[in-house]
């Protein structure tokens, strides 16, 4: 047991940082947090400090951070708009179950309910807590400095435990100055020890079905990769002759170039992944939520068939057993233990069976992997300029390391990503696959570079997306973070005005032209903005650039921009899927489809 010593609110915050394993803390300075900030110059404290330029972008590194290395980073704001800032990055991170480390500064103890220092205190004094509530795991307020060492051990047991997630602490002023005498705790002492192991029984049933099936499916996502299940999710694959599908988040849990792996699926999903799966008799999902993207809004025969197929499915949290979809056995449990107690239940007898059996299954699995691949490769092996979205996918497909992680931004880019990227192993595929806010990525991708420094980081965006954080790319400079930053300019929101021409026949706001007029496409120099950032950047407009300037950029041992000029048109990702969205009344073009569609939902 550690003696007591005398520290400060501030020292204790970061004296507990670096004695449970934190490398690093993003933010930004105010007046509302710079006594916290100056303990982390604190001996026993000593953490870096990195600056961002907009408080969100710390939240979304130390979100990146979490995805690459399943391990927590801090990050730290002022009061009042420092702090509402980070509202969209602790949602990003709260949807897509990653763990992160929030502090704030708050108005002095005695001052609360005054007005003062940015206060929100109409309703209640002092309310940011409130308004952070719904998109942390939980929101700790601290009243004394002596309770700050129990509220860390607490804050990191609900980060790390169960379903992971972001935390908020909130420390006011006066008490990150002021000093007690305390004793920090070990955080092992004070953390669940091991894993949540599944029902026997539930096991017994999954394998029965299991081994009934005829066509059987396994959606992976993006619990089986923050579980490290993906060994034991291909061994179980093989074992069954199981096809597996991945979502946004469980791309990378199995190599995209194993003979069952049948892409993804969804809305901006595969053919294959999309055909196969509606087609199972028994679904095994490994750590999926079934939101609408992945599940084709539900919609019977598109991407799922719940029922009449069967679903087994396996998940940390209760609160996803059941509600999208009837489960035919559901199992709280983490996913690793699940899959290998499942794969040590089926004997080499019943595999080889089952193997046999399902022989007309796996011909279709290779023929939905064929026609897919027939699909995509036009796009992706077109030389044409402006670009398509997939054809500078595949040349760096072609350059980058089989272990570098790409960080994919929302839109057109993600799904092209998602679609037709091979990634080979887990955590080298890396976006937000629930809340998917522009401006995510790029700082995403510092963190996810500051977890993993010996990898090549490549972030993949779009041109809006990288203009929602474009000011980033500064961090990146002044503390030499080599990331490659990989723009695909086509001078717009596309994904948005394909949906918008698609669901009413027109578009508005979506493309980025010079008014008036609404006719010439408009861009800033983005390879131009990177050189007066001090980045080495390139402008590629033609195929016979494109494989040099991504090599160039890779090579350079800092960080790089590679802007490729995309085409506007026939660009974005194929839409395989459904995705609910209605038209209104009076573009009477797309209401009989809809109805037709609607009706096919499973979900109520």
């Amino acid at each position: 047991m550690s003696k007591k010593v005398k520290l400060t609110g501030g020292e204790i915050v970061s004296h507990s940082l670096k004695n449970y394993g934190v490398e690093y803390v993003a933010g930004v300075p105010g007046h509302g947090n710079w006594a916290l900030i100056d303990a982390f110059l604190q001996k026993g404290g000593d953490i870096p400090f990195i600056q961002t330029m907009h408080e969100q972008s710390a939240v979304h590194m130390a979100d990146g951070y979490f995805r690459a290395s399943g391990k927590p980073m801090a990050c730290t704001t002022s009061v009042g708009p420092g702090a509402t800032n980070t509202i969209i990055g602790l949602a990003t991170a709260y949807t897509d179950s990653t763990a992160l480390f929030y502090i704030n500064g708050a108005p002095a103890t005695h001052m609360k309910g005054h007005g003062v220092m940015q206060e929100i205190e109409r309703q209640n004094e002092n309310s940011f807590s409130r308004v952070v509530e719904p998109v942390v795991k939980r929101s700790y307020k601290v009243g004394r400095v002596d309770e700050v060492p129990f509220i860390m051990h607490r804050a990191f047991n609900t980060m790390l435990s169960g379903r992971p997630g972001p935390v908020h602490v909130e420390l006011p002023m006066d008490l990150q100055c002021e000093s007690a005498e305390v004793q920090l705790h070990d955080l092992a002492t004070r953390m669940p020890v091991g894993v949540t192991h599944p029902d026997p029984r539930a096991i017994e049933k999954a394998v029965e079905l299991l081994l009934k099936a005829e066509r059987p499916v396994i959606v992976a996502g993006g619990g089986a990769i923050t579980a490290n299940a993906s060994a034991a999710l291909t061994a179980v694959a093989e074992r069954l002759g199981a096809a597996v599908c991945y979502t946004w988040n469980g791309k990378g849990a199995i190599d995209d170039t194993h003979e069952l792996c049948i892409g993804a699926v969804g809305q901006t999903g595969t053919s294959s992944g999309n055909t196969i799966t509606a087609s199972a008799d028994v679904v095994m999902s490994v750590g999926c939520r079934f939101t609408d993207w992945s599940a084709s809004s539900y919609a019977k025969g598109v991407s799922f068939s719940i029922p009449p197929g069967k679903l087994i499915h396996i998940d940390l949290d209760p609160h996803e057993i059941g509600k999208n979809y009837p489960t035919e056995v559901g199992i709280v449990a983490d996913a690793r233990v699940t899959l290998e107690a499942i794969l040590a239940s089926v004997s080499d007898l019943q595999s080889s069976r089952v193997r046999a059996r399902r022989e007309p299954f796996l011909t279709d699995v290779k023929a939905a992997k064929a026609k897919w691949e027939a699909a995509l490769s036009p796009r992706r092996d077109s030389r044409v300029s402006p670009f398509t979205s997939q054809r500078p996918l595949a040349v760096l497909r072609e350059v980058l390391d089989r272990r570098g992680i790409v960080v994919v931004g929302s839109g057109n880019a993600q799904g092209a990503v998602k679609q037709g990227f091979p990634v080979y192993e887990p955590r080298t595929h890396i976006t937000s696959g629930s809340f998917s806010p522009m401006g995510w990525a790029l700082p995403a991708a510092l963190g996810v570079k500051l977890a993993c420094p010996d990898r090549p980081v490549v972030c993949i965006l779009g041109d809006g997306d990288f203009m929602m954080c474009l000011p980033e790319i500064a961090v990146a400079a002044m503390h030499n973070i080599p990331v490659v930053f990989f723009v695909q300019n086509n001078s717009g929101y596309m994904s948005i005005r394909g949906g918008q021409r698609k669901f009413m026949g027109r578009h508005v706001g979506s493309e980025f032209n010079r008014q008036p007029g609404n006719s010439e496409p408009y861009s800033a120099d983005f390879a131009g903005v990177a050189k007066n950032f001090g980045i080495e950047a390139w402008r590629v407009d033609s195929d016979d650039l494109l494989k040099p300037a991504i090599e160039a950029a890779l090579r350079c041992g800092g960080p790089a921009l590679v802007e490729v000029i995309t085409a506007r048109d026939a660009a974005g990702p194929f839409t395989p899927g459904w995705w609910d969205f209605p038209s209104p009344e009076y573009y009477e073009k797309e209401q009989a489809a809809y109805a037709e569609m609607r009706a096919k939902e499973q979900h109520m």
